[in-house]
């Protein structure tokens, strides 16, 4: 989950404002959320309705193998188990984000309704009967409007593509060799879908408009909800303000939904909560509070930040001065050692996870972020709370023993973690970089890494050289042994140049309107 947490843009169409009503615009914080676990139960329950009615249909309407009817049927059927069955596994799964996901989802409804007008008009239309009823199109155009909310534009223009699916798959059964019907028939097989679609419309708008007046003043906790910052594979990441502090915050929301997850995620949200807030260095992003949300949510609230993950901050502005890579990583080392002297191992340290600010009065100012794999060996002593969608690590900054799958992987995974930081911020490089993240990983079990000196586009000095390569041992036991030890090593480089105060406080005057239209984005 990206924990990339900043002074947010000016939100786009789809973000949301804030929890009050929005009668033309976009969507709530939490309707966008509630609306992709509603798809997910959507699609779940279309793919059991398309398996009941297939088999009624073939049972009521048997159909001659080889005849053009038959194949139609055959992919309508197919086709749309298939749509339901993918959009449930990617809805539930949270493999995008709650935006994303109903934007496809409108993509879904229409291909679903094309899907349900084959299987309908796959059987001709008896001649002594006016009409064969109401295509399924009708339902589902109804069905999809009232249960999943959009906005008011999207929700009118898919609505229409869908019902115009109706009158598309009949031409494509006649294109297909069945009998074309009557235009009476034809009319009253299509007015159920217009209806459908006209009613739809109007009472999903109504519907929308009684939430936002029904949900006015809700809340996460005692903060609101006002934008979404960033989002990720795990939940998102919403800017919030305390209900009576007024004070901003960041609100990490878990992305849950019981018919998918077993509970392994959500005791590790819960862990990662308790971990971050047990600790008091500076350098450690601030937990004010986490807890339930009266609608199941888990939920967790950070400082928010004003600045650049070390990732974003490389990639935009290049490789950083020798003596400002030292500066930054001995913060680093503060935050790690208190966790290390607590016996938590953070085993995802990488520059994403990296944020550097103006802090107050202070600049570069270093928070070290997500302690969501943090690793507590007295908890996980009766069973480590793992799961087949967690992986542990980031390949580019992975140590060899993590990478082995060693029993033995205790702190110094961190401090190879933070050598190939240290790589990265002097040489805009990873230490490994390869095709494929098995590529990756195979090279830091096995692979000796080139001396930063010879990838950096400036000199690097000795001692800072022989620290990275010391991070980066392939034995545990030849690399600095604690964060302390680490930081104290950074401090005693003899740089010819320092990295003042006066220059960090000129860097961001000179960069600081720039950071604010740094984009989020997820890990």
């Amino acid at each position: 989950m990206s924990r990339r947490i900043r002074k947010a843009t000016p939100p786009p169409e789809h973000a949301s404002k804030g929890l009050g009503p929005r009668v033309s615009g976009a969507l709530r914080a939490d309707q966008v959320i509630a609306g992709g676990h509603r798809l997910a139960i959507l699609a779940l329950a279309a793919s059991c309705a398309i398996v009941i009615t297939s088999v009624v249909d073939r049972l009521a309407f048997p159909l001659s193998r080889g005849s053009p009817g038959a194949a139609l049927w055959l992919f309508g059927a197919g086709g749309g188990l298939c749509l339901s069955l993918g959009m449930a596994l990617v809805a539930g799964r949270g493999w995008l984000s709650s935006e994303k996901l109903l934007d496809v989802g409108l993509v879904y409804e229409v291909l679903q309704a094309l899907t349900a007008g084959l299987t309908f008009h796959a059987v001709a239309f008896a001649p002594n009967l006016p009409s064969r009823g109401s295509s399924p199109v009708s339902l589902w155009v109804l069905a999809y409007a009232l249960i999943v909310p959009n906005t008011r534009r999207r929700t009118l223009v898919a609505t229409i593509a869908a019902a115009l699916m109706d009158p598309f798959s009949l031409a494509i059964s006649v294109a297909a060799g069945m009998p074309r019907p009557g235009a009476a028939a034809a009319a009253l097989s299509f007015m159920p879908t217009a209806i459908s679609a006209a009613v739809a419309i109007v009472v999903s708008r109504q519907m929308y408009e009684l939430a936002v007046a029904a949900a006015h003043g809700r809340e996460v906790g005692s903060y609101q909800l006002e934008e979404r910052i960033g989002s990720g594979g795990m939940g998102e990441v919403w800017k919030a303000s305390h209900r009576m502090l007024a004070r901003p915050a960041a609100i990490k929301l878990i992305r849950f939904d019981p018919l998918f997850d077993s509970g392994l995620l959500v005791k590790r949200f819960e862990r990662e909560a308790r971990a971050t807030a047990a600790l008091r260095s500076p350098h450690t992003v601030d937990v004010y509070d986490y807890g339930t949300a009266e609608d199941g949510r888990f939920y967790y609230v950070m400082e928010l930040l004003e600045g650049f993950d070390l990732e974003t901050l490389v990639e935009r502005f290049g490789s950083l001065p020798p003596e400002r890579v030292a500066f930054l990583l001995e913060q680093a080392c503060h935050s790690l050692a208190e966790a290390h002297e607590r016996g938590l191992i953070h085993r995802d340290v990488k520059p994403a996870n990296m944020f550097v600010s103006r802090y107050g009065i202070d600049w570069d100012f270093v928070k070290l972020l997500d302690f969501g794999i943090v690793k507590d060996p007295v908890a996980d002593a009766g069973g480590a709370v793992t799961s087949a969608r967690v992986i542990a690590g980031t390949p580019a900054y992975m140590s060899p023993e993590m990478a082995l799958g060693s029993g033995d992987v205790d702190w110094r995974c961190d401090i190879y973690a933070l050598g190939c930081v240290a790589y990265w911020l002097v040489t805009g490089k990873q230490v490994f970089e390869g095709p494929s993240s098995t590529q990756i990983i195979s090279d830091h079990i096995r692979k000796h890494p080139t001396p930063p000196g010879r990838r950096a586009e400036t000199p690097v000095p000795p001692e800072l050289e022989q620290i990275i390569m010391a991070c980066l041992e392939k034995d545990p036991a030849n690399r600095p042994q604690s964060a302390r030890e680490l930081g104290a090593k950074l401090r005693s480089i003899a740089f010819t140049v320092l990295w003042t105060e006066e220059r960090a406080r000129r860097w961001w005057i000179e960069h600081e309107p720039r950071a604010w239209n740094v984009k989020v984005r997820s890990a």
